[in-house]
């Protein structure tokens, strides 16, 4: 133990250092493909190490290969935050180790579970009775929504395996973990339609219900639509009310990706992106994309547990208890359960509703300062409707032109951009979701973007 509160202290400081001046490393990696596995010994060790000597080559050798996802100016995907009150819940939840499948085995893992989706349920205006539980992605999320799914209209598939006229509807613009989840399902690409969008990006009703028509005349079975809040490419919000209306008059399982934008619903102006949600038979968010949560947190609400249940549920002997609390292993796939609500109780209980609220408000304004002044710029032009925290936009030329324009900045070390083709066009995205990125962190990037775009002329 001497050893471990000596580190524990030092380590402590090394991550407050870190969250303090992170602008001291490149935010991107520079490493080539296999340099951490050449810098490393090809056997483990025979005898075990001092944590000072592994500590050592953690900064010299995994360090470099790191892209600081939790630096101000990585502005890609989907930016995020590892806050330091969610840091130190990660400690206590890797030192209880806790597993908790079943309620006996560490109640506080499933009931502060509960209680902390009960308080968010709550924030973002949605029905209190949801069932909800914690798995680590949004992929997973999907992949359990569209399980229920298949379980509510064929339960069958339990014991005889999965039909194969069952029919599932997406956007054009939606993760590609839904077809992945169709796919894990047994249901296949070739059951997954594509549903074309509007001018910003967003499903259109009407094809959905031409698409459905269609298949049901052909002898198929609609089971499901996926509704997205805030798509990967744009960050476009489907009309969840038009797409609910649907779904109940034709009978299918409303499943709703807000992994992205959810969270935005903390704040009470924002709280229309949910419209029409409580309607859904499941939903996703994902706090460790905007709500300053680490990696991995992915929630997962469902209106219909008892179908979830019906999906997964299958109880060995040796997990068999008279125990009536709830058991979250009968709702999922996984077995194990990591601690992760009590990172999530951390971040609620230190930020509040008001605080993290003004978080996003406050990212989300910048944004829309940044989107105007680009978009008053001749030399640009906004590809996306920015909403929320994500700005779609390109340099006006050629795609070439813009893919040089994106490795000239993520070249520079200074920044991190990612980019996305739509509508056949290369595009650039900015997008903002670190607490520590600020107007001054934006101002820094116009000012290359100026000078970069100055160069190419």
């Amino acid at each position: 133990m001497r050893e471990f509160r000596e580190f524990g202290h030092k380590m402590i400081d090394w991550v407050a250092d870190y969250l303090e001046s992170p602008e001291r490393y490149s935010v991107l990696s520079t490493v080539k493909p296999n340099d951490i596995i050449d810098g490393l010994p090809a056997h483990g060790p025979e005898q075990g190490e001092t944590i000072e000597h592994i500590f050592e080559d953690f900064e010299r050798i995994i360090l470099p290969g790191i892209t600081h996802w939790n630096h101000p100016r990585f502005l890609a995907f989907f930016a995020n935050t590892s806050s330091p009150p969610a840091i130190l819940a990660e400690l206590l939840a890797t030192a209880l180790n806790a597993n908790g499948f079943i309620w006996k085995v560490s109640p506080a893992v499933t009931e502060l579970e509960v209680v902390a989706l009960r308080w968010l349920l709550h924030w973002f205006g949605l029905p209190r009775d949801w069932f909800g539980m914690i798995l680590d992605t949004a992929s997973t999320a999907t992949l359990h929504g569209i399980a229920a799914a298949r379980a509510a209209i064929a339960p069958e598939t339990r014991d005889i395996g999965a039909p194969n006229d069952l029919v599932l509807y997406m956007s054009d613009q939606a993760h590609s973990s839904v077809e992945k989840g169709a796919m894990s399902l047994g249901i296949g690409r070739r059951n997954v339609r594509s549903i074309g969008t509007d001018s910003e990006f967003r499903m259109l009703p009407e094809l959905l219900v031409d698409a459905i028509q269609k298949d049901r005349e052909a002898g198929l079975r609609p089971f499901c639509v996926v509704a997205t809040v805030g798509t990967t490419s744009t960050a476009s919000i489907d009309p969840v009310p038009a797409i609910a209306d649907v779904a109940e008059r034709e009978g299918l399982w409303l499943h709703v990706d807000a992994a992205y934008a959810g969270s935005a619903a903390v704040v009470p102006e924002f709280r229309w992106i949910l419209d029409g949600c409580e309607r859904a038979d499941s939903l996703v968010f994902n706090p460790h994309k905007w709500l300053m949560v680490p990696v991995d947190c992915s929630v997962f609400y469902c209106r219909r547990p008892d179908v979830l249940r019906h999906a997964f549920s299958l109880v060995p002997e040796i997990l068999r208890t008279s125990d009536s609390g709830l058991n979250l292993m009968d709702y999922g796939i996984p077995l194990g359960r990591r601690f992760r609500a009590l990172k999530l109780w951390f971040v609620l209980r230190y930020y509040g509703h008001e605080g993290l609220a003004q978080i996003i408000r406050e990212q989300v304004a910048m944004t829309r300062d940044l989107r105007d002044r680009m978009a008053e710029d001749p030399r640009f032009e906004i590809c996306a409707p920015a909403q929320l925290s994500v700005i779609c936009f390109r340099q006006r030329g050629t795609d070439e032109a813009n893919r040089l324009l994106l490795d000239a900045i993520n070249g520079s070390g200074r920044f991190y951009l990612s980019s996305t083709l739509v509508g056949g066009r290369y595009i650039l995205r900015i997008a903002i979701g670190n607490m520590f990125t600020s107007r001054a962190t934006l101002e820094e990037l116009w000012s290359l973007l100026d000078a970069l775009v100055a160069t190419m002329e």
